[in-house]
């Protein structure tokens, strides 16, 4: 049996579970040091040199690492210089959006090495919606061209209320007592871990050029609904059950409106792309014009009821002033609770991400205007606001980091 063989498998103990998990540090060593000696591992894992040898020898069998040949030193005998093949094992994220899914994969160097993006899709609590996604899944592992032995996992993101360690979804496709996550592992034949979407995309901001230092860091997923992932030393927050993060249910109104959640005053009954679209309706049934309608094209929404949030943006974009002025008032309330954050996490970095954050200046400057008049300002002096870099990448990459972290890293089991 091979080690990625036994790295799915459930039923070792003793020397060869403990070989499987040396194996595991050693790879783990490599992602984040890219290359090695026998030396520097022994010291790092604190094992004898037969010992790291003979694992090194059986990683170079299974064609998981390579020798990279001698290095040049001052004197003495010249050690040998390892690390890994980066397409020897790959990872493959799924990011669900409402409207459309990405889907890429990333060899074990962390490189993504082949995306897909936008494909069409409903995201419905069906079993029709999930059977699509399988669909959708399977037909792009065919494209890719990569044999699935090779793909060692698979990380899934869904919207909503997601316990990754147990791999239920209380949101989205929840019919079956068994784990969503068994579920999709069953059907797809890939080792699979769900993960909430603005997480996801927050770990792949986390590990992007956006981070220079920063250890104390804050996303927020502006789109439809709001999400956030948070970054406290470091290290990715979840909270006593996984669900940490439930930025767009602040109550923070004093309003009638039901939130996706059931509950009233949300934060993302007013602030958010579902309500944004719902204010841009409203204000067209009222009399407001908008250029979504006084000037259609081929692609234009035939009703005010068949608009949707991407053609607001892009009305935004043409200079719209409806949009821009909707995309503003949403702006102003989604800064007054980016300050209560800044207030409490007092963070070193606000990342902007998401849907809405695809409107620049529209959205960013009142955001900020807001955080400048409720938030305090010896706390928020220490804070920059950027917006994302990696886009729709966010997403698939934060899957994949997280998928190879939870199969290598022992610190994210």
């Amino acid at each position: 049996m091979t080690f990625l063989e036994e790295l799915n498998g459930d039923n070792f103990s003793g020397v060869a579970y403990k070989n499987i998990q040396l194996k595991k540090n050693i790879i783990s060593f490599f992602c984040t040091h890219s290359s090695a000696t026998i030396a520097d591992l022994c010291k790092e894992l604190n094992l004898s040199v037969p010992k790291v040898t003979n694992l090194i020898n059986e990683l170079i069998q299974e064609e998981l690492v390579q020798d990279l040949g001698k290095i040049n030193t001052n004197g003495g005998r010249r050690p040998n210089l390892y690390g890994l093949i980066a397409d020897s094992v790959f990872f493959l994220g799924v990011d669900v959006k409402q409207n459309h899914i990405n889907i890429g994969i990333t060899n074990l160097q962390n490189e993504l090495v082949y995306i897909k993006e936008h494909l069409p899709f409903t995201l419905s609590n069906s079993t029709a919606s999930l059977e699509e996604l399988i669909q959708l899944i399977h037909s792009s592992l065919k494209t890719f061209n990569i044999p699935k032995e090779k793909i060692l996992g698979m990380g899934i993101n869904l919207s909503g209320r997601i316990n990754y360690a147990t791999g239920y979804s209380y949101s989205f496709f929840h019919f079956h007592e068994e784990p969503l996550a068994k579920i999709l592992e069953n059907e797809l034949g890939i080792k699979t871990f769900l993960e909430n979407d603005s997480r996801a995309m927050a770990y792949g901001e986390f590990n992007s050029e956006a981070i220079k230092t920063e250890k104390n860091v804050i996303f927020l997923n502006l789109d439809y609904g709001l999400g956030m992932g948070v970054m406290i030393n470091s290290s990715l927050y979840y909270g006593k059950s996984g669900f940490a993060g439930e930025f767009g249910h602040i109550p923070i109104f004093n309003n009638e409106i039901i939130c996706n959640c059931g509950k009233k005053g949300c934060l993302e009954t007013e602030a958010s792309g579902w309500a944004l679209t719902r204010l841009f309706q409203e204000k067209l049934q009222e009399g407001s014009s908008s250029i979504i309608l006084s000037h259609p094209v081929k692609t234009s929404p035939k009703t005010i009821a068949d608009i949707k949030l991407k053609d607001i943006i892009a009305a935004a974009k043409a200079d719209d002033v409806l949009a821009i002025e909707l995309i503003a008032e949403v702006g102003e309330k989604i800064g007054r609770a980016i300050a209560l954050l800044i207030n409490v996490f007092n963070p070193e970095l606000v990342i902007l991400g998401g849907i809405l954050s695809e409107t620049g200046e529209y959205i960013t400057l009142p955001i900020k205007s807001a955080i400048n008049k409720f938030s305090l300002s010896l706390v928020n002096n220490d804070t920059k606001i950027i917006s994302a870099v990696l886009g729709e990448k966010a997403g698939v990459l934060g899957a994949c980091f997280l998928v190879r972290n939870r199969l290598l890293n022992k610190d994210y089991q």
